[in-house]
């Protein structure tokens, strides 16, 4: 029985990672292929183009950032939603035996949420700036207005919460394995007391 849940806990600790560290790679990409426009040397703001139709929009090179960093979004989403279905987001699961391996693993659970709402805040807004460069087609006149790409750091700034996410998650779970075998022990040698008390 305690194979098999070492065995459990070392799969769910391996799906984490692997999806945490695909959703580090797509951030990693996102940044590298984030949008940028054309036919300026600085590459920071794009050429205002008109085309036949009188429609005014910008011009970047690629929109591939855009999915990269939805990718990045929807892996790192899968595998908090992995580790808080199996912890049952520590609520509403096994008890916890009391101790310091449950108030480690609340520190690590809250931490854990944290900055994974900041690591899915980054994402999304990258992803979403960097998607936003044809708001202005069909404009007849441009004005005053200028092509801006996203700025660099966005996607990093996810990837970097995003292994922070990692990293607490799996320190979560530790604790939380551990706290639940605790109790699990306790409870097992309570119900053995309490049946030798019935044959005194």
């Amino acid at each position: 029985m305690g194979e098999t849940r070492s065995w459990s806990s070392l799969l769910v600790h391996i799906l984490v990672i692997a999806l945490c560290l695909t959703a580090f790679g797509f951030a990693i990409a996102a940044e590298r292929r984030r949008s940028t426009v054309l036919n300026l040397p600085k590459r920071v703001e794009g050429s205002i183009v008109t085309d036949i139709n009188n429609s005014t929009y910008c011009t970047y090179d690629s929109d591939i950032s855009t999915g990269y960093g939805v990718g990045a979004f929807l892996f790192l989403l899968s595998g908090q939603s992995l580790l808080m279905g199996v912890t049952k987001c520590m609520c509403f699961g096994q008890p916890l035996a009391p101790g310091g391996s449950r108030a480690w693993s609340i520190i690590y659970f809250v931490s854990s949420w944290i900055t994974f709402i900041i690591a899915e805040s980054c994402l999304i807004a990258g992803a979403t700036k960097n998607a936003y460069h044809t708001k202005y087609r069909h404009m007849i006149y441009a004005g005053s207005w200028t092509c801006d790409s996203l700025r660099k750091g966005v996607f990093i700034s996810g990837a970097v919460f995003v292994v922070l996410t990692m990293t607490l998650n799996v320190y979560f779970y530790m604790y939380y394995t551990k706290s639940t075998r605790q109790a699990a022990k306790k409870t097992n040698k309570a119900t053995a007391n309490v049946g030798m008390a019935g044959y005194a």
